[in-house]
């Protein structure tokens, strides 16, 4: 999670370490344009494929199957040489975590409060502490063990695509014959392997990875790489793997004891402790009985900004934070923290933290080249996928929320909050793993738009990655940004909160969107397309050959006839009328925004007033408190809000 406009802090350093894992039956990925600006000037078009297979051809791999490892680790990107968050490098994810980066976890930075709930004193956990050295698992060095197995330099391994791939073939190979098993051309003969690549050290985990792999190779994929490779992988539906491979392959049981997870991941129970300590405190989440007191009508995306090891640490820490999962990035592993029934302290906003499920993902926002992996996006994806269906969460941009849409609780807090996950998360591809696309409308709507660019081609220049107005590297964005005209050179959308004026800066909220968030249509000009957005007309480039968002459906709320504008909140908290002898009465605390006469907003649905009071580590005096007001969530700007049903009315898109 990241702060908003303000430089990037090097804090306390939290040991990296990660690596990949699988399955929701993906739908072939849709190929894309290369990534704009062009690539660098680089080999034909197919090369990468005949590197795959001159690679599986030399270490006696079935090519389908190197291609599908590939595809899970990197969707076959090489990302110019850069690594992942883990340090994994090239369309194989060779890993070298020497190189791996570490950040401050961003719960430790900005003003934001986590629990956000002015009912007590705000909570400013000091930084986690960092783990003590210890050797590296070999999931985060295999580029070393590549080197050894190809005599090819790390330099060549980490920058040079084609020899990635050898290096990854090699792996291969030596994980079939460490199994004993012979160099068969029958993908069907690989599993063990597979599983073996994938770093993880439990079953679970591999067999979670190879199933993915096997998916991959019966589904078939086809895409364009971010360097405008065409690659393809046929379809082998037959394929039925020798999964009693793995039990040859020497891991441990990881017990999936006392977690909520699906089926369809590896997932281990790690918990968050709640203790008491000191005078009057505890952490570091609060005891509940969801969804029997309260609905669970929202998913957080957060990312760590540290590695797992720290992580880890920093989770089972009473004094610190905590949040529900932690997906690790190499293989996609998941530990469970905290119940879903219980209240974890991660978003900033004490209503949506009592009414949500809060996601930790491996990452680091303001780092666009240390990518997120696609086992990690798969993980994730069934993961939210089954929390959704379990507690009727609708699969839409309003209730899979990312930290970065989060409102505020109250007015002072707004500046504070976090801004993670940050642009260069794909939603885009997210939402098509989640099995819910982002689609136009039959036949056009007229009144409503879906922001929806083309991630690999959207690359609004950013600001602050490396230090404070320093451009970061061009890069796939799901963000488009917005002007006050219909003008490049006009000035960028300000938000009244902030107090200062917008800027590029990649923790910048105030004047962009985000892939799936809906807006109504206010005006049109040429390319151009104008929304409105935190009360104001913010207009942005929507070329109808390479639009930025697409006509779609939805219900538009606007102020009641007869007033010039009404408040917009950071939670929807009952009237005082509604708590009872005991609870303090918490204001409804208008943020400092309004909403005027004739504008209109996409609406995610109506929510009933809700109040927990937790501030004791006794559960005995916790309340939920429901009052009669009513309120509508709506996308207010690029983060969620709330306004009241009495002051609005719903009006159709279109007219």
């Amino acid at each position: 999670m990241r702060t908003p406009p303000t430089p990037r802090r090097a804090a306390g350093a939290v040991a990296s370490a990660a690596l990949l894992l699988p399955l929701l039956g993906a739908a072939p990925a849709t190929a894309r344009p290369p990534a704009g600006p062009p690539p660098p000037a680089g080999p034909p078009a197919q090369s990468l494929q005949r590197s795959f297979a001159a690679a599986a051809a030399e270490y006696h791999v079935p090519p389908g199957v190197l291609l599908a490892v590939s595809y899970l680790q990197s969707r076959w990107d090489g990302h110019a040489g850069a690594p992942s968050v883990t340090g994994g490098y090239g369309p194989m994810h060779l890993t070298d975590a020497r190189t791996a980066l570490a950040e401050a976890a961003h719960h430790t930075e900005g003003t934001e409060d986590p629990r956000g709930d002015t009912a007590r004193a705000a909570l400013h956990p000091a930084p986690p502490r960092t783990p003590a050295p210890a050797k590296l698992p070999a999931r985060l060095t295999t580029l070393p063990r590549a080197a050894e197995l190809t005599g090819l330099s790390e330099k060549e391994l980490r920058s040079d695509p084609a020899a990635n791939v050898r290096g990854g073939a090699a792996l291969l190979a030596a994980a079939q014959r460490d199994l004993g098993e012979p160099a068969s051309a029958d993908p069907a003969d690989w599993y063990g392997a597979v599983a073996r690549f994938s770093g993880a050290d439990d079953t679970a985990t591999a067999a979670r990875y190879a199933d993915d792999v096997y998916d991959v190779l019966r589904t078939g994929q086809r895409r364009t790489t971010d360097a405008g490779q065409a690659m393809a992988l046929a379809a082998r539906p037959a394929v039925r793997p020798d999964t009693a491979q793995l039990r040859r392959a020497g891991l441990r049981t990881a017990s999936a004891a006392d977690t909520e997870c699906p089926a369809t991941v590896a997932c281990e129970w790690i918990p968050a402790p709640y203790e008491e300590f000191g005078q009057d405190d505890y952490g570091n989440h609060d005891l509940a009985d969801r969804p029997a007191s309260q609905a669970v009508e929202y998913i957080v995306v957060h990312d760590t900004e540290g590695g797992w090891a720290g992580v880890i640490e920093s989770v089972q820490d009473p004094t610190y934070v905590s949040w529900n999962y932690s997906l690790r990035s190499t293989d996609g592993h998941i530990a469970q923290h905290v119940k879903a029934k219980d209240v974890a302290w991660h978003s900033g906003n004490w209503y949506v933290n009592s009414k949500s499920v809060g996601l930790e993902h491996e990452g680091f926002l303001a780092q666009p080249d240390s990518w997120y992996t696609e086992a990690m996006y798969r993980s994730s994806a069934r993961l939210v996928s089954y929390l959704a269906a379990r507690y009727g969460i609708p699969l839409d941009r309003q209730h899979i929320l990312g930290h970065d849409t989060v409102p505020g609780p109250t007015a002072a807090a707004v500046p504070g909050m976090h801004t993670d996950p940050g642009p260069y998360w794909d939603w885009r591809h997210y939402f098509d793993l989640l099995g819910k696309p982002f689609e136009a409308a039959p036949g056009g709507g007229t009144g409503v738009v879906t922001i929806r660019p083309d991630y690999a081609a959207n690359r609004p220049p950013y600001t602050g990655c490396s230090g404070q107005g320093q451009p970061c590297p061009a890069h796939g964005s799901s963000a488009v940004r917005l002007y006050s005209d219909h003008d490049e050179s006009s000035a960028l959308i300000k938000d009244p909160a902030m107090g200062s004026a917008p800027t590029t800066g990649v923790n910048d909220l105030s004047s962009r969107v985000s892939t799936g968030q809906q807006f109504a249509v206010a005006d049109t000009w040429g390319d151009w397309t104008a929304i409105w957005y935190l009360g104001q007309k913010a207009w942005f480039r929507n070329p109808s050959g390479q639009p930025a968002a697409m006509p779609s459906d939805g219900t538009l709320i606007t102020p009641k006839a007869g007033v010039s504008s009404i408040p917009v909140y950071g939670r929807a908290y009952p009237e005082a009328s509604a708590y009872p002898s005991g609870v303090p009465v918490q204001p409804l605390s208008p943020l400092p925004y309004t909403l005027p006469q004739g504008q209109r907003y996409v609406t995610g649905g109506k929510v009933a007033g809700e109040y927990y009071y937790s501030v004791t580590y006794d559960t005995a005096s916790h309340r939920v408190v429901v009052g009669e007001e009513q309120y509508y969530e709506i996308q207010y700007g690029h983060r969620v809000a709330f306004v009241r049903a009495a002051d609005v009315e719903l009006v159709p898109a279109a007219s």
